[in-house]
């Protein structure tokens, strides 16, 4: 494939993605817009509202100014004036990634991929830029730097991820690999460096994926026991079928969200749904929140065993640190002084408190006028609480199976 054929080739794929990621939202308003609306409104309206949702998935600002009939519906101070949504649906996040690393194992199996991951990158930076121009009203008008940017680096994330795989499986083929890893960098190219590198990477980020695990678990259980709460909030919407396909769709975008959320439930801080409100292990304290069905699902009330909840964090932590030990003595291929397990275990603790504090990061925002400025996580607290947590636990995991001083 030469280069004009690369570039083409590059070029589809991120259109594809883009595609794809406008299409999930704008198929089922497509469809309330012919059926349940009968044609009689713009169809652009609909369009827009896609790019908006596509675009806040990838964290671009909206600026939104509520019509006065709904902003005098929803009850909430402030709603008549202009406000921000900053709060992401972090499923399109998570779908462009997923396309997009796909698309990079793909430019990556042709000749000048290096070429191609340009072209898609540009590509895609181009159409993103036209689908945030075209969405611009006084209604809803989002940041413009932010809407060429973010979803382009979002894509891009994917692309490097798809082609480091691809060319990790062309390693394995293979059987050969040049250059220095990203580990042997960060460790100077020593041994002993190396192997605490390794082994805080590994751990930190495997007790922050056992509790993302674990939390996905949780959403799901809660779903399914407030299945009944959650349709009589649907019936109390009064969308009508197509209006609830719609809902629905939302909704699922923001399950990662949730899952998000429920990690902090779990490390400690909780979560907010408005400003003065809480969902934290102690209990749960809200005032007015809007009337979406998935919001059933968040538990009420107070929790006589909800601190039970913090040993999950804290068995991560340990279990992470029992399964790097081994690894990390035979790569030392000594006795490890108490020094660097300490140090490794502490290491593993900042590494997972910074992934979750991260992910909380992302997962938190404005999610509407008023009181719904504040909705999420608190990073900082859950970066803290995590590192803490997983810290202390891995300490006592490293410790555990050190082998007495002759």
């Amino acid at each position: 494939m030469n280069r004009p054929l690369t570039t083409l080739f590059a070029a589809l794929e991120a259109l594809l993605v883009v595609g794809i990621g406008i299409g999930i939202p704008l198929v089922p308003l497509t469809i309330l817009w012919a059926f349940q609306y009968g044609l009689q409104i713009d169809w652009i309206v609909f369009w827009r509202a896609a790019a908006d949702i596509w675009l806040l998935g990838s964290g671009v600002d909206v600026t939104m100014t509520l019509n006065p009939v709904i902003a005098s519906s929803l009850g909430f101070a402030g709603a008549g004036t202009p406000f921000v949504l900053t709060i992401a649906p972090l499923g399109f996040a998570m779908l462009t990634v997923l396309l997009g690393a796909r698309a990079g194992r793909r430019i990556g199996e042709i000749p000048h991929d290096y070429l191609g991951i340009l072209a898609a990158i540009a590509t895609f930076g181009v159409l993103s830029l036209g689908v945030t121009l075209s969405t611009l009203t006084a209604s809803a008008r989002p940041s413009i730097w932010q809407g060429a940017l973010l979803p382009t680096i979002v894509f891009a994330i994917g692309l490097g991820t798809g082609l480091v795989l691809g060319s990790r499986t062309s390693v394995a083929v293979r059987g050969t690999a040049s250059g220095r890893s990203l580990l042997d960098r960060l460790g100077g190219g020593r041994p002993r460096s190396r192997a605490v590198a390794t082994a805080a990477l590994t751990g930190g980020i495997g007790a922050a994926s056992v509790v993302m695990a674990v939390s996905a678990v949780l959403v799901a259980v809660l779903l399914l026991l407030s299945y009944a709460k959650i349709i009589s909030l649907y019936e109390g919407v009064h969308a009508a079928v197509l209006g609830g396909i719609a809902i629905t769709v939302g909704q699922l975008a923001f399950l990662p969200n949730l899952v998000i959320w429920a990690a902090a439930w779990l490390v400690g801080p909780g979560f907010a749904i408005g400003t003065g409100s809480a969902v934290s292990p102690l209990g749960t304290s809200l005032g007015p929140i809007p009337a979406i069905p998935i919001l059933g699902a968040l538990p009420s009330g107070q929790f006589a065993w909800g601190f039970l909840g913090l040993l999950l964090p804290v068995l991560a932590g340990f279990l992470a640190a029992i399964l790097v030990r081994p690894r990390l003595v035979a790569a030392l291929d000594t006795r490890p002084p108490a020094g660097i397990l300490i140090g490794t275990g502490l290491l593993i603790g900042v590494v997972g408190g910074v992934t979750l504090g991260l992910l909380a990061w992302v997962s938190a925002g404005a999610a509407g006028p008023g009181r719904l400025v504040d909705v999420g996580p608190s990073p900082l607290l859950v970066g803290a609480f995590a590192a803490l947590e997983f810290g202390v636990a891995a300490v006592i995991g490293l410790l555990v199976g050190r082998p007495p001083r002759p």
